[in-house]
Parts: structure tokens; sequence; C-alpha cells
């Protein structure tokens, strides 16, 4: 798969996986996970999917545990949702980024991306 399209069933899988984690599944040990990148491997068969995590260790580990434990509903909802030939297969890891400057360099990387290259950058 070229590089073009593993980007954009990165973005689509985030996309899908952000709206069914943050407002459809009703786990309160999901309820403050965030889903920061998702990396789709070029054939298409693994997803490694970055989530945020608010809280102490205890609840990362749970909110994780939760995502390992929903993985196969989760590919599941994806492929109803997305018509990809493979839909892959789902690997949980808490960010590295988890705290406040992280975050912000994240959501600068994003608001970077979406003014494109045509504008005049300061």
């Amino acid at each position: 798969m070229d590089e073009h399209r593993v980007g954009r069933v990165s973005e689509a899988v985030k996309e899908e996986l952000s709206e069914i984690i943050g407002f459809e599944m009703s786990d309160p040990r999901l309820a403050a996970v965030d889903v920061t990148e998702v990396h789709v491997s070029p054939d298409s068969r693994h997803a490694h999917v970055q989530v945020e995590v608010s809280g102490d260790e205890r609840q990362k580990e749970q909110a994780l545990a939760a995502l390992d434990k929903a993985r196969h509903y989760l590919r599941s909802e994806l492929a109803r949702r997305l018509s990809l030939r493979l839909v892959p297969e789902l690997h949980f890891a808490a960010n590295s980024l988890s705290d406040g400057a992280g975050r912000v360099e994240l959501l600068l990387k994003r608001a970077k991306k979406k003014r494109g290259p045509t504008e005049n950058q300061p």
C-alpha cells in the first residue's frame, strides 16, 4: 500500500476509534481515554493505537486492560463502518507524551498540518 493511502487509512481508523470509544462505549474505565495517534502498517494487518489516559497509573492500566479486552469488538465495528479489504489488528499503548507539554505539541502539529504548505509561515 502506498504511503498516502496508509496515512488516509490511519486517519480514518483514528476518527472512528475516537468516536466509538468516546461516545458509544459504556465502560467507565474508558471515560478518560483519548485516541491521539494511529499508525497502520503498510500491509494493513496491524494498527498501533496511541491513547492518552487522564488519571494516575492505576487508571491508565485499567483503561489499557479495558481497551485490550474490547479490541475484537472495536475491530468488528471498524469493519462495519469502513470499507476496507483488511481491517487491521489493534494494538493499544499509552501515549508517551502524557504530560501537558506533549499534548500542546500534538495540537500544534495538527494545526500546522491543517494549515497546509500554501499559507505563509511566521
